[in-house]
């Protein structure tokens, strides 16, 4: 790495980027789960006597303590190393406006601090998990893009909607 010089001449140190060090397919994977934990509602009528057919499949958007899109995303965040679990806390703040991409090591120290225990619990507890978690990456030039929002154009080569030509604008 070349040293820096300022503009008495004299070498500086460089600025170091910050480093994510995290997996991206499982912070994509805990990202998904948590925009599917975060559209659970509580159950408005618990004594409905209603059934799956009858109601449409509505009870799947409930929150219950069996639900297993919650087991799915406690799972998956408890299954990352220590390590992996703080930057995630400190990749959500990120997102949320916390704290900014200059202060990385500080939101990971706070993190280590302050949520070392029940991480997965803490996350959870966080609405909009899914879009920090993003918003976070997206600081780190990082992204997600799942299968659905891909399409074959002409020469058979999948391109993510963003980046289609022919896609309506926003409205």
């Amino acid at each position: 790495m070349a040293s820096l010089s300022s503009s008495s001449g004299l070498p500086r140190k460089s600025v170091q980027e910050p480093s994510l060090n995290l997996p991206l397919d499982k912070v994509s994977f805990i990202i998904l789960k948590a925009r599917e934990y975060d559209v659970k509602e509580s159950d408005a009528d618990p004594d409905s006597g209603s059934n799956a057919i009858d109601d449409g499949q509505t009870d799947v958007l409930l929150d219950t303590a069996d639900d297993p899109v919650r087991e799915e995303l406690l799972g998956a965040i408890r299954g990352l190393n220590d390590d992996e679990r703080i930057r995630l806390v400190a990749l959500a703040w990120l997102g949320r406006g916390t704290f900014g991409l200059d202060e990385w090591k500080e939101a990971i120290a706070t993190a280590k601090s302050e949520h070392s225990r029940r991480t997965a619990e803490y996350l959870l507890g966080l609405p909009l998990l899914g879009d920090y978690l993003e918003d976070g990456l997206a600081m780190f030039d990082e992204g997600i893009v799942d299968d659905p929002d891909t399409r074959e154009d002409v020469n058979g080569e999948n391109q993510p909607l963003g980046n289609m030509p022919d896609k309506p604008a926003r409205q």
